[in-house]
């Protein structure tokens, strides 16, 4: 690969990176119209590599490019909400009941880490830092049972529902009650009572479902 090339796909990764985090963490509002242009403009790059930056945002529904019209920060769609939340709670509902099963110390010592940084950063109102360790730990679940790849194949289906969850944290936030169920979870999975740990699970992942309503009626603007 010559040096033009890695330059390029750096850029490329770069501005799809810096152009997420801003979607995701709502620098960029749903709705929000941008331009190849001022984004090249803004990080000294050619449009190239931010031109397929947008395609690639696209693919993962954070962007919506309308032809002869532009391109404009995708608004959150609530059916793919309840979709991604559906599939989730289907599959971390056994993912965890497995854990109770089978998980090695080395990854009880990772959950028990994982929730003292969840406490740290809820005190010091790091709320975006919270949703990264909120997605760890459910990682961590799944890589804990040896089910890594389907955390991955998860991750396209869960665009939107993260959305909403980030929106939340930083907006409506009850991180008391969403650390509390980590806590309660992990106890369960310490001692082995995959039932009850199902149920907390499956109420874990409705929190969603019971403040989006808030959430609509509070910013319309950002939902379809």
């Amino acid at each position: 690969m010559s040096t033009e090339q890695k330059i390029k796909g750096s850029t490329r990764e770069y501005s799809y990176h810096l152009l997420k985090d801003r979607i995701l963490h709502l620098e960029l509002e749903p709705g929000t119209k941008i331009s190849e242009k001022e984004i090249a403009d803004e990080l000294n790059v050619s449009r190239t590599p931010v031109r397929e930056a947008f395609m690639k945002l696209a693919e993962e529904e954070l962007l919506d490019i309308i032809p002869q019209s532009g391109t404009i920060v995708s608004r959150i769609n609530l059916r793919h909400v309840e979709e991604g939340r559906f599939i989730r709670e289907k599959i971390e509902k056994e993912i965890v009941a497995l854990a109770c099963d089978f998980f090695s110390e080395q990854f009880r010592f990772r959950l028990e880490t994982n929730i003292a940084l969840q406490d740290v950063c809820a005190g010091n109102h790091n709320f975006y830092k919270l949703f990264e360790l909120d997605e760890e730990f459910h990682q961590i679940l799944f890589e804990g049972v040896q089910k890594e790849r389907t955390w991955k194949m998860l991750q396209q289906l869960n665009i939107h529902f993260n959305r909403l969850r980030l929106l939340r944290l930083s907006k409506d936030s009850n991180w008391e009650n969403i650390i509390s169920q980590h806590k309660e979870m992990y106890q369960l999975i310490v001692n082995k009572k995959a039932e009850q740990a199902m149920k907390v699970m499956e109420s874990h992942l409705r929190l969603v479902v019971v403040e989006q309503d808030i959430l609509r009626e509070k910013y319309p603007h950002y939902f379809i």
